[in-house]
């Protein structure tokens, strides 16, 4: 049992507030992202060579991103921690976590990431999620105020460019969305483009993401929900999709586009069969984002909505469950469901954090 995750009876509960997100639950996620973020091997790299200079181990690729197995989950490690520190600045992992940031987001390291990204052949690395996932780091150090994330923010910064650059070349080339549930998804990623863009004041990116969440999604209608989930999936494809419209639409809007685009939602949590199978266990993963999206389309909508008090207790199921899993017991999982967790604990995507667990 996860114990220090206390759930709140539903009926006496504000949507955010309930679970008990505590210093001791924290670390728990800290260290299965502090015993990977450094871990080279095993390791499994997207990488694109153009010469026989090209074949070096990843360490030397990717300096500041080179752990937990591959890089996008480098990536959001490290945005685990970050995050956790942030938000319990006085807890015990919070030294040892500064001096693994420190040694990671280097300006050195993070100026060979930039140089890496540009490389030859190497155009959709990495696209759409984890550069999504880079720009969702850099938002939590700009928002952070501390000296070492105002000494990290800036040393990421050239890298911070070239992702959105990157995106920001792709997006009005892309005529139709990706449907799927896992990397490739457009929504999930639209949606931390979008937190990204608002909270590092790029209104022109702003204004371009918005306009393709509602070119690619605003027409649609009845999702085929109960089709999901297909085996290794660890993203929802509808309720991704309507989390991201969320981020663009007035509420009274929304609750109409969601009425006809989703208008039942016929979803159980997932069960792993093989937990140390990676592909499988991302059904683990797909618990946990199902429970943070299902809580943003509630949180959208409102309380007094009818359908709200359904949708807070399907996401309280899924919470439960993909807690529940995230033991560390098998490298396969426990070098990004941490990250996943955290997102979902600590109310990344919603306007508001738990009580108790929300940054300065």
């Amino acid at each position: 049992m996860f114990r220090a995750l206390v759930l709140i009876p539903l009926a006496a509960a504000v949507l955010h507030a309930q679970t008990s997100f505590d210093a001791a639950s924290a670390e728990r996620f800290a260290r299965l992202a502090l015993d990977c973020i450094h871990r080279e091997y095993p390791n499994k790299i997207a990488h694109a060579m153009s010469s026989d200079r090209d074949a070096r181990p990843p360490r030397e690729l990717t300096p500041a991103f080179y752990g937990c197995y591959d890089w996008h989950s480098a990536v959001h490690g490290h945005w685990l921690l970050v995050r956790l520190v942030r938000t319990f600045p006085n807890a015990r992992f919070s030294a040892a976590t500064r001096v693994a940031l420190d040694r990671s987001l280097s300006e050195s390291n993070l100026a060979r990431e930039a140089t890496y990204l540009a490389g030859e052949g190497r155009e959709s690395f990495e696209r759409p999620y984890g550069l999504a996932w880079l720009l969702e780091l850099a938002a939590e150090l700009r928002e952070w105020r501390d000296p070492d994330a105002g000494r990290w923010s800036r040393a990421l910064a050239p890298l911070e460019r070239a992702a959105a650059a990157r995106l920001r070349a792709w997006l009005p080339k892309l005529s139709h969305p990706v449907r799927s549930g896992e990397h490739t998804q457009t929504a999930f990623a639209l949606g931390l483009l979008l937190d990204w863009a608002r909270i590092a004041g790029d209104t022109a990116f702003s204004s371009l993401v918005e306009e393709r969440i509602r070119a690619y999604y605003l027409t649609d209608s009845a999702c085929p929900v109960a089709w999901e989930p297909s085996g290794e999936d660890f993203l929802s494809p509808c309720l991704a999709e309507a989390d991201a419209v969320r981020r663009v639409l007035p509420r009274a809007r929304f609750a109409r586009w969601l009425n006809v685009f989703l208008p039942n939602v016929p979803l159980t949590p997932a069960k792993v069969t093989d937990a140390a199978d990676g592909r499988l266990a991302h059904l683990d993963g797909l618990n946990l984002s199902r429970a943070w999206m299902l809580e943003g389309i509630a949180e959208a909508l409102g309380k007094p909505n009818p359908r709200y008090a359904g949708l807070a207790r399907l996401a309280n199921d899924h919470r439960e469950a993909g807690l529940r899993a995230v033991t560390g017991e098998h490298y396969a999982g426990g070098h990004w469901l941490g990250s996943f967790a955290v997102y979902l604990a600590t109310g990344r995507g919603l306007s508001g954090a738990p009580a108790g667990s929300r940054p300065d």
